[in-house]
């Protein structure tokens, strides 16, 4: 059956279900959302349910803010595990220790939230407002850190329903529907796409774009990952961004650079796709271009400046001197020959010690190199300059980092990785190091 069948099909047991609720479903009655949830946690009956969802999910949808957070919290207090039962069927299982009681303690273990969101789900619009709620418990939780079970739920659920197994894989190119290229454009994170005919470059014949997608989302990406198709290893971001001329003769591409990649829904933070997405589009370059035999990243370091700050104004350290760091403050350093002289090996040393030594709960500080290495990747190369943009400047000083993806290496690589939190570097990398 198709989604669209199967949507008009749940909107008519909703509509057949509204005969079933205890009196006229009004605006009163609208406003009154903890009543729907309630009346839609005790009811059994598939149509009623599904006609109280739809309308739980209206209702949401038409919140103010702060509205939304008092639901989100009214979640969190009347939809939590019954302390008792659990005790109960916890003794229970301890004494007999059979697989009935071990059900019993399943089940009362389990967030009624769960069961409610099953729901929700069930309805138009469902997944997209279960998003949505999550997404306004990341933004609050700082605030709130009670939020931290409900959004345990979220998770839990939004990572079974969005398993590599449900996505489709695709590539996006020029003919690729207008609405899902305009989600392209607001959701790149890493390096804005400045119109139109910025990405109709990045579209072009020596770049791939690929995404998943969910089948509930068929117009929203999931994740999309941005590729140019280069001769070497690219150490700068603005060449691989500006469009070349047109008389300009290419030489025949050897490697395929990851330039970006962006996650487009907020609320399915923590849920990863990369490594899967990553591994697909290796897969599928390798079929289309078998001439392509490198696969690298050309990474930001979002945390090297602020880091290089920490050290310098709490460890004391005499790598760099207090002049230098003011030095990094002007925001045309770059364009001095004698800031370029003394910075360069400074900061390209201290870079490497940032990647491969500054560890967070025990894996590297930083939030790309965590990702890539435990992919499998390595740690290439680091390049001095290799984005001169304001926000390249402000993140990491103008460097930027190759990880590379030797697919002979990933898997002991990723293996190493997690295991022992070893971190695959190059020989340059080392170097650098000692």
């Amino acid at each position: 059956m198709s989604a669209m069948s199967m949507s008009h099909l749940v909107e008519a047991i909703a509509d057949l279900g509204r005969s079933y609720l205890e009196g006229p479903l009004n605006r009163s009655l609208l406003r009154n959302i903890e009543n729907l949830c309630q009346s839609l946690r005790e009811e059994k009956g598939e149509a009623a349910a599904t006609a109280i969802a739809r309308e739980v999910v209206n209702a949401f949808n038409a919140m103010r803010r702060e509205e939304k957070l008092e639901f989100l919290e009214m979640l969190q207090n009347d939809f939590s595990p019954n302390p008792e039962a659990v005790l109960i069927a916890a003794k229970s299982y301890v004494r007999n220790g059979d697989i009935r009681s071990l059900r019993n303690l399943a089940q009362a273990v389990e967030s009624p939230v769960q069961a409610f969101l099953r729901l929700l789900n069930m309805v138009p619009g469902g997944t997209e407002t279960i998003i949505a709620m999550r997404n306004l418990v990341l933004e609050e939780i700082k605030n709130k850190p009670q939020l931290e079970f409900l959004d345990a739920d979220f998770e839990h659920l939004l990572a079974s329903w969005f398993n590599r197994g449900f996505l489709t894989f695709q590539r996006i190119d020029w003919n690729t529907p207008a609405v899902i290229l305009e989600k392209l454009m607001q959701h790149e994170a890493v390096h804005e796409i400045k119109g139109w005919e910025d990405l109709r470059r990045r579209l072009a014949d020596d770049r791939r774009c690929f995404a998943f997608f969910h089948p509930v989302l068929p117009n929203e990406p999931i994740i999309f990952i941005e590729v140019a198709l280069t001769k070497g290893i690219a150490r700068e971001i603005q060449p691989v961004l500006e469009m070349p001329p047109q008389h300009q003769k290419k030489d025949p591409a050897d490697t395929a650079i990851f330039y970006s990649i962006s996650n487009c829904q907020s609320g399915l933070k923590g849920i990863h796709f990369g490594s899967f997405l990553i591994k697909q589009v290796v897969d599928t370059i390798s079929a289309e271009l078998p001439k392509i035999k490198t696969y690298s990243t050309l990474s930001p370091i979002p945390g090297f400046r602020n880091w290089l700050e920490k050290v310098f104004l709490l460890k004391k350290s005499n790598e760099l001197t207090e002049d230098e760091l003011k030095i990094l403050k002007e925001p045309l350093w770059f364009n001095s020959e004698s800031n370029l002289e003394d910075l360069k090996g400074t900061l390209t040393k201290l870079c490497a010690q940032y990647l491969v030594n500054e560890k967070k709960n025990h894996r590297p500080r930083d939030p790309v190199a965590r990702f890539h290495l435990g992919n499998g990747a390595e740690i290439e190369q680091i390049n001095w300059l290799g984005d001169t943009s304001r926000r390249g400047m402000e993140q990491s000083a103008g460097l930027m980092v190759n990880y590379l993806y030797n697919t002979s290496h990933i898997v002991a690589n990723h293996e190493n990785y997690v295991n022992d939190g070893k971190i695959a570097v190059s020989s340059k990398i080392k170097k650098l190091l000692s």
